[in-house]
């Protein structure tokens, strides 16, 4: 099979189209023939060798695809050759064939293509993870969201906005504010306006997702309103900050977090379920929907990483792996 791998850790050169043998799927797992596959920012890091893959993952980046069954393990019984489906993958989604946990894969929504569907996984794993298991969003709660034309703030706002929360989003441009308000939130410019005057002046955030880090944390926490939650996903501005522990005692806040990709099989396919019945109805009745920035052939990763890295996109970047019905 065509796939794409890291030669070597560095930048978005590294990437290099090879021949690999096609997996084969062991015991619980499905074998996945790939129409589309997501490009996620862990991929980008994974690439530059700060991001390893958790022990017995494929080294080929790739944490998200659609398209068909091709083959099941020992033991699967939820699946069958040709059924269409989208998975959340440890690794290996950069190919033409990838395997997977088959508790961690989701029939296609009524009315997406696969290549819609392919958005989803990753994205929909760690914003309902993240917002509503751990984050506890509830119906008229006040939530922001740092990078609100990611990937992941596209999903989180529209998933907010159908629990019935009030949505601030933060964004750098002009563009990218007006994309946040089309999805229903209120956009912030970062670049010109202070999210934690915006949102004191609102009463606080009851909860915050934050993907940015470094100096955001300190600010985020000043943003909060009593028993607020800050949940913390990515450290794109570092992981490291000077924080007054003080406010986290007397405002009763809770700081915590998560990382998708090393959590173990039975916690993902938990969230898959949760997912397939708490989530899929939204999006099957629009209010929650993919937002695709662009795509690229799978020849064309290097150039896909080269646009996920300007942070010019809004919304999800794909890869084109194969015509599949």
């Amino acid at each position: 099979m065509k796939a794409v791998e890291i030669s070597t850790p560095g930048g978005a050169e590294v990437l290099r189209l090879t021949d690999r043998p096609v997996p084969v799927p062991g015991h619980g797992q499905i074998l996945i023939r790939v129409a589309w596959s997501g490009v996620n920012r862990p991929d980008v890091l994974q690439r530059a060798g700060s991001y390893a893959p958790p022990p017995g993952a494929s080294d080929l980046p790739g944490l998200e695809c659609a398209g068909r069954v091709a083959a099941v393990g020992p033991g699967v019984t939820r699946w069958k050759e040709g059924d269409a489906v989208c998975a959340l993958l440890p690794g290996g989604g950069y190919a033409e064939y990838v395997t997977c946990p088959a508790d961690h894969a989701l029939p296609i929504p009524k009315g997406l293509s696969l290549r819609e569907a392919a958005a989803l996984p990753e994205t929909c794993f760690t914003v309902w993870s993240n917002i509503v298991i751990r984050g506890g969003l509830e119906a008229g709660e006040r939530f922001l969201v740092h990078g609100g034309t990611s990937g992941i703030g596209t999903t989180a706002i529209q998933i907010a906005r159908a629990l019935g929360a009030r949505v601030w989003a933060t964004a750098g441009s002009a563009q990218k504010c007006a994309a946040c308000e089309r999805l229903g939130a209120q956009a912030i410019n970062y670049r010109s306006e202070d999210f934690v005057e915006i949102l004191r002046a609102e009463g606080g955030a009851n909860l915050i997702l934050d993907m940015v880090g470094g100096d955001y944390i300190a600010r985020n926490i000043r943003a909060l309103d009593d028993d607020g939650r800050l949940v913390m996903i990515a450290f794109l501005g570092g992981p490291k900050a000077a924080i007054n522990f003080a406010p986290i005692m007397t405002k009763r806040l809770t700081v915590t977090g998560s990382t998708l990709r090393p959590q173990s099989d039975l916690a993902k396919a938990g969230i898959a379920e949760t997912l397939r019945n708490q989530l899929w109805p939204l999006v099957e009745t629009g209010q929650v929907r993919p937002i695709i920035d662009s795509e690229f052939a799978l020849a064309e990763a290097v150039r896909a990483h080269r646009h996920m890295e300007s942070s010019e996109h809004i919304g999800k970047i794909l890869l084109k792996v194969a015509d599949l019905a």
